[in-house]
């Protein structure tokens, strides 16, 4: 049976021990199909006793089972000389060799930018992130995030408020979701013309070294905006990739008594762009396709303590959270609180004086904030 593209794509990506950019150069010097098809290669090319046996005889029967799995997991193998890879990923150092995808891969020649941050974000993280993602979709691009907890999801949610309007970068095979309870937010992103992409083999279950794997595609496809992150921070492997990737990187800063911001003014301390508005992004990002944005509409960031953001969608998410939860570092108005919790006023000004109480949170001029 004659092979694909797809089926030395995914033999070169067995091979073991073997550094992606060394793949890709014997790739440029020998061409993918000679790889495998020719004696030419042996133990002079420094490659191991493995190494050349991955190449001399490739496990066909293991090959054609991924390409078997991704059909039933409903996704789509991209190799890396395929016009529908993408283009900003093709100039990193190290790329992956194919491509998983689920949904609408034409996402991937769009213009996009990423935003990501902490896992265990404040409600005011999670709504600007909500807020700035729908925005930044409006003018013309497409959201790219992780599909973690926290800010991922409320970016995620944010642009989805649009149609295809964002990508799910995950760790894992596309056959599961992580974390399981984002499953219904997968299925939205498929639903509403989105796309999700891996480059780990269907089966593949989710493992720590995975993530910061994960996290140099999702800056290899865009420039990257921090909402917020801890100095201890996957949000800022990712936004150091973008760095090595000579990708922009942009961040949102925060009260000086948030600890999960503390990344992002790291991060605007050496030199990171600091957000205010959309136009902020905007006038700094380097576009693959200027026609596709609608560069007139530059919306401000409106603060999220103020204001009710789509209420239903993200509300809906927010509502099993902790009172203390419903209040910000920054002051938040007792109408605000009421608004976050979904609680009767009666209850929340009890709470609040529990709260308060407790130290955990201080009445001031305007409403509350949290210690």
């Amino acid at each position: 049976m004659q092979k694909s593209n797809i089926h030395y794509w995914l033999a070169l990506k067995s091979v073991p021990r073997l550094a992606i950019h060394k793949k890709l150069a014997l790739v440029n010097h020998h061409g993918l199909s000679t790889l495998f098809t020719s004696s030419k290669l042996t133990s002079a090319n420094n490659l191991t006793v493995k190494q050349l046996s991955a190449f001399h005889q490739p496990d066909w029967q293991a090959i054609d089972e991924i390409i078997i799995n991704s059909q039933r997991c409903h996704s789509e193998i991209i190799g890396f000389d395929d016009e529908q890879y993408p283009p900003m990923l093709k100039q990193i150092y190290d790329p992956p060799l194919v491509l998983f995808v689920q949904g609408n891969k034409s996402l991937l020649h769009q213009n996009q930018l990423a935003i990501v941050g902490s896992r265990s974000a404040s409600i005011n993280g999670r709504e600007t992130a909500f807020k700035i993602a729908q925005q930044l979709v409006d003018v013309g691009l497409v959201i790219t995030s992780g599909l973690a907890l926290g800010i991922d999801a409320a970016a995620h949610k944010g642009a989805l408020t649009r149609h295809a309007s964002t990508i799910a970068v995950v760790a894992t095979g596309l056959d599961q979701v992580y974390p399981r309870r984002h499953r219904s937010l997968a299925k939205n992103i498929i639903e509403k013309e989105g796309a999700i992409i891996s480059e780990f083999l269907p089966g593949t279950s989710p493992k720590a070294g995975h993530f910061p794997k994960r996290n140099r595609i999702i800056s290899g496809l865009s420039g990257v905006l921090v909402v917020e992150a801890a100095l201890q921070s996957g949000s800022l492997i990712t936004a150091r990739c973008a760095l090595e990737q000579n990708r922009d990187v942009f961040a949102i800063p925060s009260g000086i008594g948030n600890l999960q911001a503390k990344g992002c003014h790291w991060l605007i301390k050496q030199g990171a762009k600091l957000v205010e508005e959309p136009a902020d992004i905007i006038n700094e990002l380097v576009f693959l396709d200027n026609s596709s944005l609608h560069l007139s509409q530059h919306p401000k960031l409106e603060s999220s303590v103020n204001e009710e953001i789509d209420g239903e969608r993200l509300n809906k998410d927010l509502c099993d959270d902790e009172m203390l939860d419903s209040v910000g570092f920054e002051i938040t108005p007792v109408d605000t609180v009421v608004l976050r919790s979904k609680l009767p006023i009666q209850e929340v000004l009890t709470r609040l004086t529990i709260l308060e109480l407790k130290g955990l949170v201080a009445a001031v001029p305007g409403g509350y904030l949290r210690l």
